[in-house]
């Protein structure tokens, strides 16, 4: 009985873990890309809003442990992987050019500083008495 109860402790733990692992609506998470930026992942345009439930990618093609896979420009030409998906059909084609910039986000220029503050105008001289 003790070890049923422990083994049931222990699947529900297991359970709340990989929740707390995933992206949910308003979260991202950004991974480091090449020459194309890093790439945004949006828990807004992944997950129940788009009818899509955790098991469509994990663990097969994403392993559920951040960093186990590594992307490749071979990798994102194959239908795997993101192409699982972004194939066009289901979601934006991931070999339309104009459709990277959806996924990778290249580093902003920095702003330019401001402008200085005008100085301020000269006071006007008190009237004479």
């Amino acid at each position: 009985m003790r070890l049923t109860i422990l083994a049931l402790i222990l699947v529900v733990a297991v359970a709340f873990v990989g929740s707390a692992m995933a992206t949910p609506p308003g979260k991202t998470v950004e991974y480091p890309a090449g020459d194309q930026g890093k790439v945004i992942f949006s828990g807004d345009t992944h997950g129940m809003k788009q009818g899509m439930k955790c098991a469509d990618c994990h663990p097969n093609p994403f392993a559920m442990k951040k960093g186990a896979f590594k992307m490749t420009k071979e990798d994102h030409a194959k239908p795997d992987f993101c192409g699982k998906c972004h194939d066009g059909t289901k979601a934006f084609s991931q070999t339309v050019a104009a459709d990277c910039c959806k996924c990778h986000k290249k580093a902003e220029a920095p702003a330019a500083p401001a402008a200085p503050a005008p100085a301020p105008a000269p006071e006007a001289p008190a009237p004479a008495k």
